[in-house]
C-alpha cells in the first residue's frame, strides 16, 4: 500500500490539526482529503504556504488561549442558579445536564459554551450546592458554581403543620 505525505488546511478528527504534515494512504488522500480541500499535496512549493498555515494557526491558537483564560476567570465569579421542579421532601423530577447548563449559562449570563467542555461525568440529581468542573482549553480547567433550586417553594419543617391548624373559637360562625 503506497503512502503519500500531505499538509492538512483544517482539523481532521484522528489524523491531525491544521499545518501538520502527515503521512497518509495514496487513495486515502486522492479520494477524500484533496478533493473536500482538508489538504494540499506536501511539495516544496507548498512548504511557503505551510509556514503560512502554521504561523495562522498559532495565532488563533494564542487568541483562543486567551480568551478561554479570561472565561475561566469570569466563570468562577459566577454562580448559575437553575430551577428545577421538586416534590414535598426536596426530592427532584429529572435532573441536570452538561446541555442545560450550558443552556442555562447563555439564558441567564449571555454566555455561549459548548456543552462538550462541561466535565458533568453524572447528571446533579439533588438540589443545593454544586461544583461542576469545566475543560475550556486543553491548558486550561475551571469550576462553575451550581445552585439547583426547587421551582416550587419546599414546605420548612414545623412550619407545614402549624399552616393546617386552625385556632379554636374562629370558625367563622358568630356568637
Amino acid at each position: 500500500m503506497s503512502k503519500t505525505e500531505v499538509i492538512l488546511t483544517e482539523n481532521v478528527v484522528g489524523l491531525g490539526a491544521e499545518s501538520d504534515k502527515v503521512e497518509v494512504a495514496a487513495g486515502f488522500a486522492r479520494n477524500y482529503l484533496l478533493p473536500l480541500g482538508k489538504a494540499i499535496p506536501a511539495n516544496v512549493g507548498n512548504e511557503r504556504y505551510l509556514a503560512a498555515l502554521q504561523a495562522k494557526r498559532d495565532e488563533r491558537e494564542a487568541a483562543e488561549l486567551s480568551t478561554m483564560d479570561a472565561l475561566k476567570e469570569s466563570l468562577s465569579h459566577l454562580l448559575l442558579v437553575i430551577k428545577m421542579k421538586a416534590g414535598e421532601e426536596g426530592k427532584m423530577f429529572g435532573s441536570v445536564t452538561a446541555g442545560m447548563i450550558a443552556d442555562e449559562l447563555k439564558m441567564q449570563f449571555d454566555v455561549d459554551l459548548d456543552r462538550k467542555k462541561i466535565n458533568l461525568p453524572q447528571a446533579i440529581r439533588e438540589l443545593g450546592d454544586h461544583d461542576v468542573g469545566l475543560k475550556l482549553h486543553t491548558d486550561i480547567e475551571g469550576v462553575l458554581k451550581v445552585k439547583v433550586e426547587s421551582e416550587n417553594p419546599l414546605p420548612v419543617s414545623g412550619e407545614h403543620e402549624k399552616g393546617n391548624e386552625s385556632p379554636r373559637g374562629i370558625s367563622g360562625a358568630t356568637s
